[in-house]
């Protein structure tokens, strides 16, 4: 099934690729965020679109005021440690101006941090990253308003965005392990540790789950015993990257490959994409994975794992809750509070997750294709719903 729109730019200055793929328009809309690292691709862009399609669906809630948008995903391959990297944000957006006026509400993914775009669109005079929803709302001045007052709270020094997305990913986990029948220590080690590495480690900890590893650019710190992931946190650069010069007695530094060699339970891959393939599999000692970044397990590793009896728990059922969080503030599903927020993303991805489960139990399905399920009769119901406005991609 091939995307509804392609559009790929050069950059007049460094000659750098950009990308956004909108796979799919849902009352003429579509979301999904804008990432910037070495080596994205066409492909990448494509696929990661695709899953935001799938992530919108899999989150229709009939009764809700947040009706799922279409699914979209921008990508610019340039490395977002250079010092030109904002000029070529810059850049990118101004070329994209009038998708993201019309059709592409966006934030930001890998590479990129929220504060970077909200600034670069409001130089060249755009109102938001998600403008291109205003006109379905109800109340644009209180929606506007409820979601400005949302992204200022701040829990334990970490914002109610950035901590929404972590929090989906460990009610997953937790979710995840408890239907699995697993009763024993349950270790994790988590690769990244930006916005959505950090807030899944925080909440894991919290529940009881020793973070025994996590991973940077720069290698892996690990620590048999836990570690101390509040300390970590508090020392971190805003690409995730954890100064070496604040580790705790008994915490290790090892190589970036080590990370599949931690010895844990529970594997959550929370920076790039295809970073678990068909030759590294063989290494994952762990009892389930769940994929906090985006397309983490390609599909012939993911199905190497399934024959070893290591179930993954899809990106787009795991990671889901940063997306859903926005609209559901937006459109008043939750209002500008963090207990509220909490609440409704444990609640939704328990069921999410249990659903999932169900379906694959009893239709023999790997819980990718028992999520691929779900979504496809959820975007069914919405394609009957709001069959005028609803684009499907060409086949």
């Amino acid at each position: 099934m091939s995307a509804l729109l392609e559009v790929a730019w050069t950059d007049p200055v460094t000659g750098c690729r950009g990308y956004l793929v909108i796979d799919r328009l849902v009352r003429g809309v579509a979301s999904g965020g804008l990432r910037m690292r070495r080596g994205c691709s066409l492909f990448e862009v494509r696929g990661l679109a695709r899953g935001m399609t799938l992530k919108e669906g899999l989150n229709y809630d009939p009764a809700g005021r947040y009706i799922p948008l279409g699914g979209a995903k921008g990508g610019i391959d340039f490395d977002p440690y250079d010092e030109r990297a904002r000029d070529v944000v810059a850049r990118y957006l101004h070329a994209m101006r009038p998708l993201i006026e019309r059709y592409w509400t966006m934030g930001e993914d890998l590479g990129l941090r929220q504060d970077v775009i909200d600034g670069v669109l409001a130089e060249i005079g755009l109102r938001s990253p998600v403008q291109a929803v205003y006109p379905l709302l109800e109340d644009l001045d209180a929606a506007t308003a409820r979601l400005a007052d949302a992204f200022r709270i701040e829990v334990g020094g970490l914002g109610l965005d950035e901590l929404v997305g972590g929090l989906g990913v460990a009610q997953a986990t937790l979710t995840g392990l408890e239907l699995l029948g697993h009763t024993g220590p349950s270790r994790v080690v988590v690769q990244g540790f930006g916005s959505m590495g950090g807030a899944t480690a925080r909440f894991l900890a919290e529940a009881g789950l020793p973070v025994v590893g996590v991973s940077d650019v720069r290698g892996v710190v690990a620590n048999p015993a836990g570690l101390d992931v509040e300390h970590l946190l508090r020392h971190r650069d805003r690409f995730g990257g954890i100064d070496r010069d604040h580790l705790k007695p008994g915490d290790e530094l090892l190589p970036p490959e080590a990370w599949l060699a931690v010895p844990a339970e529970v594997l959550v891959p929370a920076a790039i994409s295809y970073c678990v393939d068909s030759d590294n599999q063989a290494e994952v000692g762990a009892k389930v994975i769940v994929e906090a970044a985006n397309l983490p397990v390609t599909p012939d590793a993911e199905e190497l794992l399934g024959a070893r009896g290591i179930p993954v728990v899809p990106d787009f059922v795991a990671n889901s809750a940063t997306n859903s969080w926005w609209w559901w503030t937006l459109f008043g599903d939750v209002g500008a509070d963090a207990d509220e927020a909490f609440g409704k993303v444990r609640t939704r991805m328990r069921e999410l997750v249990t659903a999932v489960f169900e379906v694959a139990t009893l239709d023999g399905l790997s819980l990718r294709a028992a999520a691929l399920r779900l979504s496809e009769r959820n975007l069914e119901a919405i394609q009957a719903r709001f069959g005028e406005g609803t684009n499907q991609p060409a086949k």
